[in-house]
């Protein structure tokens, strides 16, 4: 029943579905790969704001030189909650640009610490909005506090893709906070990281929008990794579902008549046609002619029937009768016949026609002109 399956565009078709399955369960897999990355933040985030803070001397290596960072933490340390003490620069101030708090754009304020040994951390102190003139206009930006100072905050890594850095309305304008760019325009050594403040001492100026901390959607990707182990399986049921619809259309199916061959729809037509019997009724009127011919020879042997331009010959009464009755006799036959005839032709035109009309969705275009050949040839033969 299933030997199909065997043919070249059966196991094509298996391999494609095995391929697209296979492709699908891996697509499944690299999305949970990424749940479980998103996840791992998510608890880490978790995990930091519940933490006490600790120094940041303590995890993070310290710069060297000028104009070069510290060391990149790696992601383990980021949202790690830290706490620093120092004194702010204000005059090597920054101001990132098209940053975005709760759907309002506005700018970041970061404000280099100096720390004791002379090493600087840069700390987002909050965000602001863009003034009225737009995100070009200088913001508003309330006075970093001066004297020693003690920040609570929260390691945010470095970010990629460095954008352009210049000096505006006194202050280094960017859009990208990458330490590596900006700490070629800073006088002194600065750490890899920043710092998102979230408590100081002296308090921060409430003008301030502190910068929240994003979560990571994690539940978007197990849905996508189920969604495609779902996919891998619909395919193999596709295949079984295209499977089983070719078993139950296919002729001789339980419930099902099975269809017959064009070949014998055809013989079938040929068989049903009447003009061979019309061909057979022709023979035998062309032997009852000639059988009528003998018999008027025979007559005129007897009687001595005239023919044709013979003028010194007669026949006898009762011959010319009997000729005459002949030709009477065949005529009738030969109009009879020709009545049978246009009947037989008539009945045969309608059967075809009721023939081609109940089969002319399944007859071919070439089993239509073989069968009206051979009634044109039936046709000339009567």
């Amino acid at each position: 029943m299933y030997r199909f399956l065997l043919t070249p565009r059966w196991l094509g078709a298996a391999a494609l579905t095995v391929v697209a399955s296979v492709v699908m369960v891996m697509l499944g897999n690299w999305q949970l790969d990424r749940y479980r990355e998103r996840t791992a933040i998510n608890e880490r985030v978790e995990a930091a704001n519940a933490a006490a803070p600790v120094p940041l001397t303590s995890i993070l290596t310290a710069p060297t030189a000028a104009g070069t960072p510290g060391p990149l933490p790696g992601e383990a340390l980021a949202w790690t909650k830290v706490t620093l003490s120092g004194r702010y620069d204000p005059a090597n101030e920054i101001q990132a640009r098209g940053r975005t708090v709760g759907s309002k754009v506005g700018f970041e304020i970061l404000t280099p610490l100096i720390l004791d040994d002379g090493t600087a951390v840069l700390v987002d102190r909050g965000w602001v909005p863009a003034p009225p003139g737009g995100a070009h206009a200088p913001p508003e930006v309330p006075a970093a506090p001066t004297g020693q100072v003690t920040v609570v905050g929260q390691i945010h890594l470095s970010e990629s893709r460095p954008a352009p850095v210049e000096r505006r309305d006194g202050r280094l304008d960017t859009r990208r906070i990458s330490l590596p760019h900006l700490a070629t325009e800073l006088p002194f050594p600065v750490y890899g990281a920043y710092v998102l403040l979230t408590e100081q001492s002296p308090a921060s100026d409430p003008a301030f929008v502190t910068i929240p901390i994003p979560h990571e959607d994690s539940w978007q990707n197990g849905g996508y990794a189920v969604q495609w182990w779902v996919f891998a399986g619909m395919v193999f049921v596709l295949y079984g579902w295209q499977a089983r619809r070719e078993v139950l259309e296919s002729p001789g199916a339980a419930g099902r008549p099975a269809k017959p061959a064009r070949r014998d729809r055809v013989e079938d037509a040929d068989q049903r046609r009447v003009p061979r019997d019309r061909v057979e009724d022709a023979d035998q009127r062309k032997a009852s002619r000639d059988r009528l011919d003998d018999a008027d020879q025979r007559l005129a042997a007897q009687g001595r029937v005239a023919e044709p331009g013979v003028h010194d010959r007669t026949v006898p009464a009762g011959s010319r009768d009997r000729v005459a009755e002949a030709g009477a006799r065949d005529r009738v036959v030969e109009a009879d016949t020709r009545d049978r005839v246009a009947e037989a032709d008539r009945r045969a035109a309608e059967a075809a026609a009721s023939r081609q009309a109940a089969t002319s969705a399944t007859v071919t275009a070439g089993g239509t002109k073989e069968t009206e050949r051979r009634l044109a040839t039936g046709r000339d033969a009567g």
